[in-house]
């Protein structure tokens, strides 16, 4: 073939660099199967996979001119296979009902919720008069009250009377969906009980044997290390976070710091890192082994070892496992003599990932890590081969801090602040003065103390980790505790990421002058994120609340009920009002006019509407048509959320379950949502009655 012109030139001058840009590729098809509004029939994934595998045969056959070209389609279709793959692989039974009574299972997961109360989950569960066809694989329980107060341990048979249903979609259309979340994890149902949890029997000794050395890990550590820094280690060391209490948790958010609480990339590297340095230290001090054998190969062979040790007692989460892989795939690099942190080695780990668990790559823990990696590793590549003032050796590990923690800082504040809508001004001070103690004292100490653990000698070297874990909660509580410590930030539109993220990378992994287009994307992401505009009126499932945005912010109907809802808008509208703050703003003067009654006595004060008024009943209305856009019971029914605009045609509708489509997770009975939304839609532009019994 021919050079191609201009765009052969322009491929060939990457020559050699495109690696970095296959799970780029292959993230594209992951999110264009996650984000396609029905599930794909079987066809069309064989007629993906063929396509694939073809455009790669034909890629391999072709010279570096044109192979570009077929391997990004065959990614991108390998892409929306494996993520289908997966989400079939990971089908399991989802109850499709409420339910409240006795719920029997066995206990293999320990964590805390949002509200801070102890959560059980509990697998090979049994409930009182449902067949077994229709039990779900997992439930995940939040113990209130009583319920809280004996936790019982790993692999106990427990018995409790909770209130159980099935994961709910989003609490806003186009929002995050929990729905699809609990589908990956194997989350049939989620509840909460009031009642004591009762112990029908002990763990099996040889069934859960890494959770219960997990927990017991956890327990041996708060024992010699009480209170919060307890607390803090136990989750370091053994990823159990049920001992650290909200205040805490909230301190180090608003500090920028929880990423020191998650066991992730930091945690692994710091632990393979002290591993490696011991064990090479080691040998090179014993001269007949040092000299005969390959001391850096084998110490990182050791540090491997000790990683997925670290992987196995931490739990195993998903945040630990991406971790793993990324430490997993240095310490290959220096056993082979390759470099250890490349652009390449960093593409390798996201592929892995990617293909092992795809739907990581919506969270914020994936999106999160590999910005904060890619971005720490092209600007260390760039000050290593560009012209750079030699520092004195004193101020090198300074600058080293320095100049990582704003590389990541700011990597990851534009992904920390579209999923937790907050951002920490004072997060770069809260690092720079707790990240060094991190690597420093912390890791080693938990390492030496897991060591001296088989011989009882751990209580030294964890009051040394406490010393750290003291200072750092310090540091996040006077950080967190200073004016103007968090500002609250408005979700952004859907696009505003994706865009973020390829204006990023090309940033990033594009070489050259051409690589400052990326910028061009990355200005339209923030100009886009600048001009967003939230929903007029929001309509939690079933109609159990309603919000209206005014001058003040958005008004919440009630004081009580739909708490995970009332937080999730507040924080998506960037408002950080209290949930009574935003209920005393009721009844709202926004730009439309709303109505809110719910349960029976509220249907029974409704006597009619006017023209241009909103109403929502959570009961059915069988009365006659009404002059305003009334929606009850029976025309929400199976919608989801809903959000409403003002429009010169009527009012808009948008429904949760619309946005999240026909997918696996999708609840069964919801079709016809879309055509009875249509109808409510179309009638309120003045071509029929807008109110009346539902259809």
């Amino acid at each position: 073939m021919g050079d191609g012109g201009a765009l052969g030139r322009w491929l060939l001058g990457q020559q050699g660099n495109l690696f970095p840009w296959a799970p780029v590729a292959l993230a594209c098809g992951i999110g264009l199967y996650f984000g396609l509004p029905v599930e794909p029939p079987p066809w069309v994934l064989i007629g993906a996979g063929v396509a694939s595998v073809a455009a790669g045969a034909m890629a391999v056959r072709l010279g570096p001119l044109w192979a570009p070209l077929l391997w990004l389609p065959a990614l991108v279709a390998a892409g929306v296979v494996i993520a289908a793959l997966r989400a079939h692989a990971v089908a399991a039974p989802v109850l499709d009902f409420r339910y409240y009574g006795p719920v029997e299972g066995r206990v293999v997961g320990i964590d805390r919720s949002a509200s801070d109360a102890t959560r059980l989950t509990l697998d090979r569960v049994v409930l009182a008069r449902t067949d077994p066809e229709r039990l779900p694989s997992r439930v995940r329980i939040s113990l209130h009250g009583e319920a809280g107060a004996d936790v019982p341990p790993a692999g106990a048979r427990v018995i409790l009377t909770a209130w159980l249903s099935p994961p709910q979609g989003p609490v806003e259309p186009g929002g995050f969906d929990f729905r699809r979340h609990a589908w990956f994890q194997g989350l049939g149902a989620v509840g909460y009980a009031r009642t004591p949890v009762l112990l029908l029997a002990p763990p099996v000794p040889t069934d859960l044997v890494v959770t219960r050395a997990r927990m017991g890990l956890s327990a041996r550590v708060q024992a010699a290390l009480p209170g919060e820094a307890g607390a803090f280690a136990a989750a370091i060391l053994s990823g159990d976070r049920s001992g650290l209490g909200l205040a805490d948790l909230e301190a180090l958010r608003h500090a920028n710091l929880a990423h020191l609480l998650a066991i992730s990339g930091l945690h692994m590297g710091l632990l393979a890192g002290f591993v490696f340095a011991v064990l090479r230290l080691g040998l090179v001090m014993l001269p007949r082994i040092g000299a005969r054998l390959p001391a850096k190969k084998l110490a990182a062979g050791g540090a491997l070892v000790a990683a997925a040790g670290y992987l196995a007692l931490s739990g195993g989460n998903v945040a630990t496992e991406r971790a793993f892989v990324m430490a997993a795939v240095a310490l290959f690099a220096v056993m082979l003599d390759r470099r250890p942190f490349s652009l390449r080695a960093v593409a390798l780990a996201a592929m892995i990932i990617l293909v092992w668990q795809p739907e990581s790559l919506l969270g914020p823990g994936f999106q999160m890590s590999f910005a904060a990696t890619t971005a720490l590793v092209a600007v260390f590549g760039a000050l290593r081969t560009g012209r750079v003032p030699e520092l004195p050796r004193w101020a090198r590990p300074v600058a080293a801090v320095v100049v990582s923690s704003a590389v990541a800082g700011l990597a990851t504040a534009p992904v920390a602040a579209a999923h937790f809508n907050q951002f920490a001004h004072y997060g770069l001070i809260a690092n720079l003065a707790s990240v060094p103690l991190m690597g420093t004292l912390v890791i080693p100490s938990g390492v030496v103390a897991a060591m001296l653990m088989p011989l009882g000698l751990e209580q030294w070297p964890l009051a040394v980790m406490g010393l750290g874990l003291d200072w750092i909660l310090g540091v996040a509580h006077w950080t967190s505790d200073l004016a103007g410590a968090v500002r609250p930030i408005p979700a952004p539109p859907p696009t505003v990421l994706p865009l973020l993220a390829l204006g990023g990378l090309f940033v990033m992994l594009w070489q050259g002058r051409g690589r400052w287009a990326g910028t061009a994307p990355v200005a339209a992401a923030l100009l886009l994120w600048a001009a967003t505009e939230r929903p007029p009126v929001l309509i939690a499932a079933g109609g159990a609340l309603v919000g209206v945005m005014t001058e003040e912010g958005r008004a919440l109907s009630k004081p009580r009920g739909a708490g995970f809802a009332a937080g999730v808008w507040l924080e998506n509208d960037g408002d950080g009002a209290a949930r009574a703050e935003a209920a005393a703003r009721w009844p709202a003067e926004g730009a439309l006019r709303v109505r809110h009654l719910w349960g029976k006595r509220g249907a029974a004060r409704f006597d009619g509407c006017a023209p241009g008024e909103i109403v929502v009943l959570t009961e059915v209305f069988d009365g006659p048509p009404q002059p305003c856009l009334l929606l009850d019971g029976a025309r929400m029914r199976g919608a989801g959320s809903l959000a409403l605009y003002a429009t010169d045609a009527g009012i808009r509708i948008e429904s949760a379950t619309i946005e999240e489509g026909r997918r696996l997770w999708s609840p069964a009975g919801a079709a016809d949502v879309p055509q009875r939304l249509a109808a409510l839609a179309f009638s309120t532009s003045g071509s029929g009655p807008p109110g009346g019994p539902a259809p």
